[in-house]
């Protein structure tokens, strides 16, 4: 009984929630060794050790920014054809397939290999990143009402244990490979010496595979729910594009929606811009790849107990006080980050972020859901996947562009703070109560579609 208040409590109270969670503790492990921890560093020292590590940066940030693009593009489109069709489960499984398999393929790389281990990454982020936009568009059809802000947070918490318990055991095998009889000491090749990180991508994309099979098996693809001038019949496609075009010509009727996408992609931006770049630029200033890879666990797990924290904070402040409440952090971290010096500055900072990073991004994925209609949650979370994954470009564009004029990322680093600014500027005028209101009105005249969601649909 005790247990079940806990779950409740937490947003963990039925079997759905959890399988659903669960995809944030196996996607997160390619957020915190690949996009964060192990790879950055790997490729500043080996695939592009054939660079200047300001010239490693910047191809860094180039390839970084282009994957963003890719997603960005396809987003919104995919998920009005997710929620017409009925395929967002069937989507998540492409993009994250191709994800791991571009991860797994990162156990090729050598030195000197920056061009393939660019074109990797992008497609290891085009996985990851795809794959949540439809995760995301979940949400709102397992969750209702105040529950909206525990399960959005309990993902981030579980998100951070499975990402940290990963990170922990590369870290072992990396820093310790004879532990596990893997080539170690002088007499190693270069092929030898890289081998335990090297191995640590493979087991990522066992990682990510591998829980995910809770969602698939426990989650249930949402029911199709048709606007009353379309049909089960016609082409996928073409009602998508419709469908984007009258999402276009109505933003005013989700006014707050969209003012809160627009504050997201800002603060967000700031947000990704230092989980993206922090080992880079830490292994620019002389930070020691053992310490960014420590560093990183420490956000993993100081997150934990924070995300929930959040989740409970909303239930008393509201979700969007608790996030500005968050975003006045990121601009004190932004000024300790630029006169960061040292590795002991690193991992304070790595504290720091630990403790608003989660709550702060869980929290806008929640509040969005709240304030969007749920049969085109597909579609408004291909919006707000432009939003979460432009997010970083902005910020990460200047980054590259300061660190090749200056020959340093460290005014860059404190270039970051407008972002947090400008967002918590637009998310004061949010009116969410009015916001939750357009968006039940616009559930309230639907149909249900009256053949099974396994039905193909015309193809384009």
């Amino acid at each position: 009984m005790a247990l079940s208040r806990i779950l409740d409590r937490l947003g963990l109270h039925r079997p759905e929630l959890r399988a659903w969670a669960m995809y944030d503790w196996a996607n997160s492990a390619m957020v915190t060794v690949i996009m964060t921890a192990v790879f950055p560093p790997f490729f500043s020292a080996v695939a592009a050790s054939n660079l200047t590590p300001q010239q490693a940066t910047a191809r860094f940030g180039i390839a970084t920014t282009l994957c963003i693009v890719v997603v960005a593009v396809s987003a919104p489109l995919l998920g009005a054809i997710a929620d017409f069709a009925g395929i967002k489960k069937r989507l998540l499984a492409i993009f994250m397939v191709f994800g791991a398999s571009a991860v797994a393929s990162m156990f090729l790389l050598r030195h000197g290999d920056w061009l393939a281990a660019a074109v990797l990454f992008a497609c290891a982020n085009i996985g990851a990143t795809g794959s949540f936009v439809f995760y995301d568009a979940l949400l709102p059809h397992i969750a209702k009402g105040q529950e909206l802000d525990r399960v959005s947070t309990a993902g981030y918490a579980l998100g951070y244990i499975g990402g940290g318990i990963l990170l922990a055991l590369n870290l072992m095998w990396i820093t310790q490979p004879q532990w596990f009889g893997l080539p170690a000491g002088d007499g190693v090749t270069p092929a030898q010496a890289t081998l335990p990180v090297r191995l640590s991508f493979l087991s990522v994309a066992i990682w990510w595979l591998g829980f995910s099979i809770p969602l698939f098996r426990r989650v249930s693809e949402p029911p199709r729910r048709l606007e009353p001038d379309e049909g089960i019949g016609q082409s996928a496609l073409r009602v998508a594009r419709a469908r984007l075009r009258e999402t276009f010509g109505e933003l005013r009727q989700y006014r707050h929606a969209f003012v809160l996408l627009l504050a997201f992609l800002l603060y967000n931006d700031g947000i990704n811009t230092i989980i993206r770049m922090a080992t880079i630029y830490g292994a620019e200033i002389g930070v020691e790849r053992d310490t960014m890879i420590l560093a990183v666990m420490i956000t993993q797990f100081v997150g934990v107990p924070f995300a929930f924290l959040f989740g409970l904070l909303s239930g008393a402040l509201g979700a969007k006080r608790s996030i500005l409440l968050g975003l006045f952090a990121y601009m004190g971290i932004t000024v300790l980050g630029y006169f960061m010096t040292n590795a002991t500055h690193f991992l304070m900072l790595a504290v720091l972020v630990g403790m608003v990073q989660g709550g702060t991004q869980a929290l806008s994925r929640s509040l969005f859901a709240s304030m969007i209609p749920s049969h085109k949650s597909g579609e408004f979370f291909g919006f707000f996947g432009v939003m979460e994954r432009f997010g970083g470009s902005l910020g990460t564009g200047v980054m590259t562009a300061l660190s090749l004029a200056t020959g340093s990322s460290r005014n860059g680093i404190l270039a970051i703070i407008l972002f947090f600014v400008a967002g918590a500027f637009l998310l004061r005028k949010v009116d969410v109560a009015e916001g939750q209101r357009a968006a039940r009105a616009a559930d309230a005249h639907l149909h249900p579609a009256t053949e099974s969601n396994q039905q193909s649909v015309t193809e384009a």
